[in-house]
């Protein structure tokens, strides 16, 4: 139910005041029921409130970026090690571009 909850607030289209009133409630909650999971999930939230409230400015994240450089990590791995980096740079750029 929390869950579901949290993954609410962030598919509806709020501003950003709105969507600071509903992840406060929202953690309230979460300190009442008291599990550790989501005190977890509640304690992340806190740490990073103003980036994750900056995500209902224009409702976009870095998961492109992230995916990317996953992408380059896997071809890195491929190769088990680096040794000359320019090359590796340009065939980056010639696989992914």
């Amino acid at each position: 139910y929390y869950s579901l909850e949290l993954g609410k607030i962030f598919s509806t289209n709020y501003d950003k005041d709105v969507a600071r009133a509903k992840l406060a409630l929202w953690y309230n909650k979460i300190e009442e029921y008291g599990y550790d999971t989501f005190t977890t999930v509640a304690n992340s939230i806190e740490n990073h409130y103003e980036r994750i409230l900056n995500f209902f400015v224009n409702r976009s994240t870095n998961a492109a970026a992230e995916a990317f450089n996953a992408k380059i990590k896997a071809f890195r791995a491929s190769f088990r090690g680096v040794v000359d980096m320019s090359f590796f740079l340009f065939r980056l750029a010639k696989v992914y571009a």
